[in-house]
């Protein structure tokens, strides 16, 4: 697979975002390794997750302790995969989604999760969310004591703006590999911080990146999106005989050569499907459709 820069490493240009495999719908467990097979198969070297990957009111890691499992008994060699973890949400039992920013939690949340994922220092530790009832910096601040400890190899953070991105930077430095937010054809607030990244030179991993082009294509014929935006990526998919979902993901990675979109997936097919995006190569006039039809400049 295509590889792309994240802090100091090369990982696939296109990661598993591990979510399904532990929240609501989630698959049985046989599944769920399955589909975190396929995509080590595929060349997905990163594997994206949370301690707040979880049913409501569970206990914290469950998505953690899967990926472990999945490594260990993958049956090949792993030690270029990249486990990205992420601490600062929680999952009450009513369903909410909290923040916790606080240093101490952090702290306490990366030593957990660093316990769960058996491994002696995580490959990329990230604050989920900034937590407005603490202060951005000490967040952050945080990031930079677990690095000068050793526990965490690389620090990146979550849904935050080109402010807090210049202010987590002014922190850490080069070790501020990776902004995490959300960013589709559909959704593209976070174009700016998308530039930011690209002129700082840090990995943007966009969550959601498919943001809500149907799968139907998976299981049998293309259904044109009634969205002009949708409508366009399934008609150049259509061109290719590939999904829109390829479409959507090479385009992505086509917008920048710091984007490493992270699909979610719960099925070994879904995964394999997104790998391929790597191998799409869209041509100028196709990107500026897409580009027209996201309103992207």
């Amino acid at each position: 697979m295509l590889t792309r820069a994240l802090g100091d490493l090369h990982v696939g240009a296109i990661g598993l975002g591990a979510m399904p495999l532990s929240i609501e719908g989630r698959p049985d467990e046989a599944r769920a390794l399955a589909t975190v097979h396929a995509a080590l198969d595929a060349g997905v070297t990163l594997l994206d997750t949370a301690d707040s990957y979880h049913l409501p009111g569970a206990e914290p890691g469950h998505n953690e302790r899967l990926l472990a499992r999945a490594l260990a008994t993958y049956g090949s060699d792993t030690s270029d995969v990249l486990v990205t973890t992420k601490g600062g949400r929680g999952r009450p039992a009513d369903g909410s989604w909290t923040v916790t920013g606080s240093p101490r939690h952090l702290k306490s949340a990366a030593e957990a999760s660093l316990k769960r994922l058996g491994v002696e220092a995580i490959g990329l530790y990230q604050l989920h969310k900034p937590d407005p009832a603490v202060s951005f910096e000490d967040s952050v601040g945080a990031l930079r004591e677990l690095l000068d400890e050793g526990k965490i190899r690389l620090a990146g953070i979550s849904n935050t703006t080109t402010d807090q991105i210049h202010q987590a930077h002014a922190i850490l430095g080069d070790r501020l590999a990776s902004v995490q937010n959300q960013y589709s054809p559909a959704v593209r607030h976070s174009e700016p911080e998308l530039r930011l990244c690209a002129a700082l030179g840090i990995a943007f991993l966009p969550w959601s990146p498919l943001g809500g082009i149907s799968r139907s294509s998976l299981d049998g014929p293309s259904k044109v999106a009634s969205d002009d935006t949708f409508g366009a990526f399934h008609t150049v998919a259509r061109e290719h005989g590939v999904s829109p979902q390829q479409v959507c993901l090479a385009w992505l990675l086509a917008t920048s050569p710091h984007a490493i979109p992270i699909p979610g997936a719960s099925r070994p097919e879904t995964i394999r499907d997104s790998a391929g995006a790597t191998d799409l190569v869209l041509g100028t006039e196709e990107l500026a459709r897409l580009d027209a039809a996201a309103g992207r400049e």
